[in-house]
């Protein structure tokens, strides 16, 4: 008798089915409403279990009897007409001995409703929820594991049976994502019709540009020659100025150094005899080619060509060149040389103009340098009191004068013929280069339409819309940054530079739904580590938002974007109660 009660024990189950329309044509009524629980093929989301849930109503409650801790998709297996054959082929014992509380089979599949097989499995039949599987090894352990209680039997402990809140929670949390995956789907449609009608006016203003462009290759090409053309003339006017102003340079370059030779000849002809000698020449030490301080009788020979001396025209020709550099002029002036004080080596016709007045921070610093030069004269006047001979002192010597820029070292303006040419010549560059840049903006334009009218933006078009868009998303230390189909960045949320997370690479989902994510490689690479790289998980949703975003493994991250372009198509709606008569 005992093993006989799970005909009629706890785990009973109850199958639905739909009964006939009764001979009238009244639709039957269900003699019992009990939810289905065990899985139903061909329902794979929870928008079809939803849909399962609402039908409930409508159909009628068979009883299917099978041992305690059966499913209802094995329970053929358990035939009481004939012995059970264990599920793994390894054993057949006697139906009586199923459920009796002893493994006979490997597999456990004899004693699906007690704990004596470890590696068994009890089905729990949660009516009102769903169907679950749990170990037989928790089976009367005292720990309610199934909704409804079942497993625990024959321990002693009073289960509550909590299925039916459960599954109420359950067809609520359906319904939310049932409605939810309907408004998605319905503003993903208007995303796709929007696709087509923005790809449409695309793909004209890409066929307008490319006309354009057309035009302006053969504008740009008109402006080219007209600029050249232009160029020509002025070219030749510049040149023909510059040659002109540079023989002027030359011919007054050479007049001052000439000029310089001159008074240098002037200086070293102490004697007035209008040569300069050997002996003439050794009076300016800084000449000296060896390097002792001196310029002795032979390095002075050498200067004047081995002569003994030269006149003024070989002096000008011949030895001003080798000695100008090093030469110093013998005049000093009385007082510090103003910035107006010509210079000595210089004609007087040469003088610098005279340059503003001084500033008082200038007027200071002459001041003290004044008084530091009464000092040095107070010490040596000090000296010569005590007896002390003065050191002989070297007669200071004035450094050459480079001579400063003059107006005449400057090209003066171009004539009225001349700069007629050049502003021919840079009105034709302008209008040149307006139109090139005309023509590279176009081209631009082409490229990026191109490029968008191309871009896989998924079945339907429908991921378009994200292509212009950027998302944030900020956590406690970062703000994460999302440009679909462009890249990934990350902010310190305090401050500091971004950090890449990966550019755009590819659809990343599996075969059978590719769109369902996004693959960002080849960001900023890690301290002795790969490039980060970012996967960003699509799900449905009737805004567009980053939910999270987190680096399950170093360097990859995975960020999930909720979208009304992921939501799928739902299942068509139950009818209304009260019109099912042809189910």
């Amino acid at each position: 008798m005992e093993r006989n009660s799970w005909l009629l024990g706890r785990g009973a189950r109850w199958i639905l089915t739909f009964a006939p329309a009764s001979s009238r044509g009244h639709s039957a009524s269900p003699s019992s409403l009990l939810p289905l629980t065990e899985p139903v093929s061909g329902f794979r989301g929870s928008s079809e279990m939803l849909l399962v849930l609402l039908l409930l109503p409508m159909c009628w409650a068979v009883e299917v009897k099978r041992p305690r801790g059966v499913s209802l998709t094995n329970h053929h297996f358990y035939d009481e007409s004939k012995p059970f054959t264990c599920l793994d082929g390894s054993a057949s014992v006697p139906f009586d001995q199923v459920n009796d509380d002893y493994c006979d089979c490997k597999d456990g599949s004899d004693e699906p409703g007690t704990a004596a097989c470890p590696n068994g499995s009890f089905h729990c039949t949660n009516t009102g929820y769903k169907p679950l599987y749990i170990s037989s090894r928790w089976v009367n352990d005292g720990v309610c594991d199934c909704c409804d209680g079942t497993d625990e039997y024959n321990s002693g402990i009073v289960c509550e049976n909590t299925c039916k809140e459960k599954g109420r929670k359950e067809r609520e949390t359906l319904q939310q994502m049932a409605e939810v995956t309907r408004e998605g789907f319905r503003l993903k449609k208007i995303l796709i019709e929007d696709w087509k009608k923005a790809r449409e006016e695309k793909q004209k203003k890409l066929i307008e540009l490319q006309a354009g462009k057309k035009s302006l290759e053969d504008q740009v090409e008109l402006l080219r020659t007209l600029k050249e053309e232009a160029e020509k003339p002025e070219k030749e006017a510049k040149d023909q100025h510059r040659k002109l102003w540079e023989e002027q340079l030359a011919a007054s370059k050479a007049q001052r150094e000439q000029e310089l030779a001159t008074s240098a000849f002037q200086e070293l002809d102490d004697d007035m005899d209008g040569a300069v000698s050997v002996a003439e020449l050794q009076t300016h030490p800084e000449l000296d080619t060896d390097g002792d301080g001196a310029l002795s009788e032979g390095e002075a020979q050498t200067l004047l060509g081995g002569d003994t001396q030269t006149d003024a025209a070989s002096f000008s020709d011949r030895i001003w060149a080798a000695i100008r550099d090093k030469y110093r002029s013998e005049v000093l002036p009385t007082d510090p040389p103003s910035p107006s004080a010509p210079d000595l080596t210089e004609p007087k016709e040469e003088q610098p103009p005279v340059p503003s007045q001084p500033t008082e921070e200038e007027d200071e610093e002459e001041e003290e340098t004044e008084e530091e030069e009464e000092g040095e004269e107070g010490e040596e006047e000090d000296s010569q009191v005590q007896g002390e001979q003065p050191k002989e002192t070297p007669s200071p010597v004035v450094p050459p004068q480079t001579a400063s820029p003059t107006e005449e070292d400057k090209m003066p303006p171009y004539d009225e013929q001349t700069q007629a040419f050049i502003n021919a010549a840079q009105e034709a560059r302008n209008k040149f280069e307006e139109a090139e840049r005309s023509l590279k903006d176009v081209e631009e334009s082409i490229r990026n339409l191109e490029q968008e009218i191309s871009f896989d933006f998924g079945p339907n078009g429908e991921f378009a819309y994200l292509y212009s868009q950027c998302y944030e998303l900020t956590t406690n230390e970062y703000v994460y940054r999302l440009c679909p189909f462009k890249l990934v960045s990350q902010k310190p949320k305090l401050g500091g530079s971004p950090t890449s997370l990966g550019t755009w690479g590819s659809w990343a989902g599996p075969d059978h739904d590719k769109f369902s994510a996004m693959k960002y490689e080849q960001g900023t690479g890690c301290w002795q580590g790969p490039n980060r790289s970012t996967t960003v998980r699509l799900l449905c949703g009737k805004e567009t938002v980053v939910t999270s975003t987190t680096e399950p493994s170093r360097c990859e991250y995975l960020m999930e974007l909720m979208t009304p372009a992921a939501c799928p198509e739902p299942p068509p709606e139950p009818p209304a109660e009260g019109n099912h008569d042809e189910l």
